[in-house]
């Protein structure tokens, strides 16, 4: 397996503020656990790190769908009152990915981030970053959100 440079992890438990960081090869992206911690679904107790594995569970489904016949995912990272970011994830065939930050004016408040699916599926204004981007091997993508999500709760199975 090759690691794939893709993390995204709590920098502090201070606040709710500016306590995420996104990695993706030399991008960086500071962003906020708020949403996360006010997602009232019934599939979270409203614990940001659960909130995160949560969330890091639903990017593994959905890239896994991707090796059945390649395709194109979204996978959000940001929640914003205006607008949201997310990783563009697209896999011509299964084996090969392109992963791509960029920006939807889809408003964060508008969906829980435990169940993002419906929403992804809306995400037709995507921005991409300028150089905020990846290719790599769709199961070395996989194995990298795994591990994100198992360093989270190791003592949880997803």
């Amino acid at each position: 397996m090759n690691h794939v440079p893709l993390r995204l992890e709590r920098t502090t438990d201070r606040d709710v503020h500016d306590d995420l960081m996104l990695r993706l090869g030399t991008y960086r992206h500071v962003c906020d656990s708020y949403y996360l911690a006010v997602d009232e679904s019934a599939q979270t107790d409203q614990n940001i790190t659960d909130g995160l594995v949560r969330l890091l569970d639903q990017w593994g489904a959905h890239l896994r769908r991707l090796r059945l016949t390649g395709g194109t995912v979204f996978l959000p990272f940001d929640f914003s009152d205006q607008c949201t970011a997310w990783l563009r994830v697209s896999s011509p065939d299964g084996g090969q990915a392109i992963v791509q930050a960029g920006w939807s004016s889809i408003e964060g408040w508008s969906f829980y981030p435990s169940d993002f699916a419906e929403t992804a599926a809306r995400v037709h204004d995507f921005k991409p970053v300028v150089n905020a981007s990846v290719e790599c091997d769709l199961d070395d993508l996989i194995a990298t959100v795994t591990q994100n999500r198992e360093s989270l709760a190791p003592h949880t199975k997803s």
